[in-house]
């Protein structure tokens, strides 16, 4: 059977592609250990999985030189954890709270002890692309133009995989000429 976090990475994979970012950009990150270990939303949030996937995240993140910004879950109106940097490049508001397993969730706790003491959690964030994993509604935390991004991986282990790409708006109508927005 493929792991989680071979299932992630397949993922990322077709993911960054499409979303063609550039380094320095934010990938942000919800993701629902307990759907992925096939229980309901915030039922069973396992430390084990968040470190598993959390490897991942994090390996892929710094490869491609990208900010990674993991969604808090709902107790936490899905505030963010990320780098200090992160919040400092982006003028990014920062919010006083510690994610834990029952407020914050797995993996957005793991991530905030692995990032200490450079890390800081924001209140929102326009994102670049994004990775869903078990329905935590990450749309909030996307730039405007949300484009989805269809992943031939529709699961994380019992979680579902939802992926999008942000591009700017096109405006001017008929008359306007517009570039390639996959550069």
């Amino acid at each position: 059977m493929i792991s989680y976090s071979q299932q992630l990475k397949q993922a990322l994979d077709e993911l960054l592609p499409s979303a063609v970012l550039k380094p320095g950009q934010i990938l942000v990150i919800g993701c629902s250990t307990s759907e992925v270990a096939g229980i309901s939303i915030g039922k069973g949030g396992s430390r084990a999985v968040a470190e598993e996937l959390y490897q991942v995240l994090e390996t892929e993140a710094e490869n491609q030189g990208l900010f990674l910004a993991l969604q808090c879950c709902e107790h936490l109106n899905r505030a963010l954890v990320v780098s200090r940097e992160c919040a400092e490049t982006y003028g990014l508001t920062e919010v006083l709270v510690v994610p834990h397993e029952h407020a914050g969730g797995a993996l957005a706790s793991h991530a905030y002890r692995r990032m200490s003491p450079e890390v800081c959690i924001v209140e929102n964030i326009a994102a670049h692309a994004g990775l869903d994993i078990g329905l935590t509604l990450i749309g909030m935390h996307l730039k405007p133009v949300a484009v989805p991004v269809r992943l031939t991986v529709k699961t994380i282990g019992q979680a579902t995989v939802v992926a999008a790409k942000t591009r700017p708006k096109l405006i001017g109508g008929t008359r306007a000429i517009y570039l390639d927005t996959n550069k």
